[in-house]
């Protein structure tokens, strides 16, 4: 069986990592460069980095960053904010990122998904999705989740996997930010449905929520922020704990 991933998110605005509740009220956590290097030296499996106003703003991935932070790293390195071509994830990837995220450009140019796994193969990419429950039904977020579309979640990620996407970073905005537990129903659902990856995003609060989001939700990664930022919890002490109930993890 494969190890289960824990993976620090940072999301940067500006330079410096924020965190929000529901996707907005952002606050200061930290030099992202800093908290990089602190996660990898505690045994993070990977690190996402995203550029959260990248798209709104059409301003491209701050590259500079990207090069500071994978300098100080060695666990595989996500990047996304403001991707939506060619040239940008080549830039991204010289920068040293392992793999890139997108998300709006994506949704614009489903086509897009197909011309980056054939460039730079679909280990590469990730497809990052906002989703929000409407009634019984989830839809998608673009622009950082701040426009809604009409987009179904369950259909847009079959065709994310049917046009060689490698992983999808699932974030449920209900739940962002709120402590409350991970969106189990939708991720099993989705980890069911998909065989490539899944990484759960979204309201990790304590430690038993991450044991819940793998037993229960099928994800294969789970993915937090402000718990880890604001040192509520530790990295080592977390896999040890979700690992005490059979999780398979790398200590």
């Amino acid at each position: 069986m494969l190890t289960k991933r824990i993976i620090p998110c940072l999301d940067v605005k500006d330079g410096r990592t924020v965190k929000g509740v529901n996707f907005i009220n952002l606050r200061d956590a930290g030099d992202s460069v800093e908290l990089g290097k602190l996660y990898a030296d505690q045994g993070a499996d990977e690190l996402v980095f995203l550029d959260i106003t990248a798209t709104v703003e059409k301003r491209k991935t701050l590259v500079e960053l990207v090069k500071r932070v994978a300098a100080e790293i060695n666990i595989p390195f996500t990047v996304g904010g403001g991707i939506g071509s060619l040239e940008d994830v080549s830039a991204v990837l010289n920068a040293g990122a392992d793999k890139i995220s997108v998300n709006t450009a994506a949704i614009d140019n489903p086509g897009l998904i197909d011309i980056l796994a054939r460039e730079f193969g679909s280990q590469c990419v990730v497809v990052a999705v906002d989703t929000k429950e409407y009634g019984n039904e989830d839809k998608i977020h673009i622009h950082g989740g701040r426009t809604p579309t009409s987009i179904k979640t369950i259909e847009w990620i079959k065709e994310v996997e049917s046009r060689g996407g490698g992983e999808i970073l699932l974030t449920s905005m209900d739940h962002d930010g709120t402590k409350n537990g991970f969106a189990l129903d939708l991720t099993r659902k989705i980890s069911d449905m998909v065989s490539i990856p899944v990484i759960a995003s979204g309201g990790a609060g304590e430690m038993h929520h991450f044991v819940d989001v793998f037993e229960d939700g099928n994800a294969d990664a789970a993915l937090a922020a402000s718990i880890f930022h604001f040192r509520e919890i530790d990295i080592p002490e977390l896999k040890k704990y979700i690992a005490s109930f059979g999780v398979p993890m790398r200590i």
